[in-house]
């Protein structure tokens, strides 16, 4: 799997922890061992502009994905996934900051990037919120991955709960 790092947001992140992670997510899914991703940790004013380019909405966000092959997981255990650039997600530190010290288990800035990071690989993987059925299917992985990673890494406390919009 080759995933970049680039923290452009001039804070200091756990980039490993999410090089990490993001690897974990993409295996769980059973995503080509030689896909690509991109992820890119940015300031608020550039997430600001990200945010009304693609979206039309003002502010910062916390994540956002912008996929390019469109790969999906295998249907079936037997499939052979297939390869291709999964794309880019992008990350504001800032945002994550503020709703890691929001949520109802609050926790570090790193862990909140940590879950946005599986919540942007799912995005890129075909995965939505939009209805209440999905949320349930999308959070549900969400959850199951990030409690995963954890649990190998012998990480202790509650998981972040999901704070993403």
């Amino acid at each position: 799997m080759s995933i970049d790092v680039n923290n452009e947001s001039g804070t200091e992140v756990d980039e490993q922890a999410i090089l990490d992670i993001a690897r974990y997510a993409l295996a769980r899914m059973r995503i080509h061992p030689l896909s690509e991703l991109s992820v890119i940790v940015v300031d608020a004013d550039a997430m600001e502009q990200l945010h009304i380019q693609w979206m039309d909405l003002p502010g910062p966000t916390d994540v956002m994905s912008f996929p390019m092959d469109e790969l999906r997981p295998p249907s079936k255990d037997d499939e052979e996934p297939p390869q291709g650039l999964l794309g880019d997600i992008v990350l504001c530190p800032e945002v994550a900051t503020k709703q890691g010290a929001e949520a109802p288990t609050q926790h570090s800035m790193d862990e909140e990037l940590q879950l946005l990071t599986v919540h942007g690989v799912l995005h890129l993987l075909g995965y939505d919120h939009e209805e209440p059925d999905e949320k349930a299917e999308m959070f549900g992985l969400q959850a199951a991955i990030v409690d995963g990673w954890r649990a190998e890494r012998g990480l202790t406390g509650p998981s972040p709960a999901p704070t993403v919009s």
